[in-house]
């Protein structure tokens, strides 16, 4: 996963954080439900890096 990507997903996720908090601090449930749907998809797309990683390593350690 590169650097841009890692700061990307994680980003994603403060802003998650960020939204999810706001809401529960004025009461807002919708705006802290879309802060945690935010939050799972920074995670998802980190998870997807992350199997993209794995492959291209497998990949490379079966020409060795």
């Amino acid at each position: 996963m590169s650097e841009k990507d890692k700061l990307r997903n994680a980003a994603e996720k403060a802003k998650g954080k960020a939204q999810e908090t706001a809401g529960k601090a004025t009461g807002d449930r919708e705006q802290e439900a879309k802060g945690r749907a935010t939050q799972g998809k920074g995670d998802l797309k980190q998870a997807g890096e992350k199997v993209k990683d794995a492959a291209k390593n497998a990949k490379d350690a079966a020409k060795k």
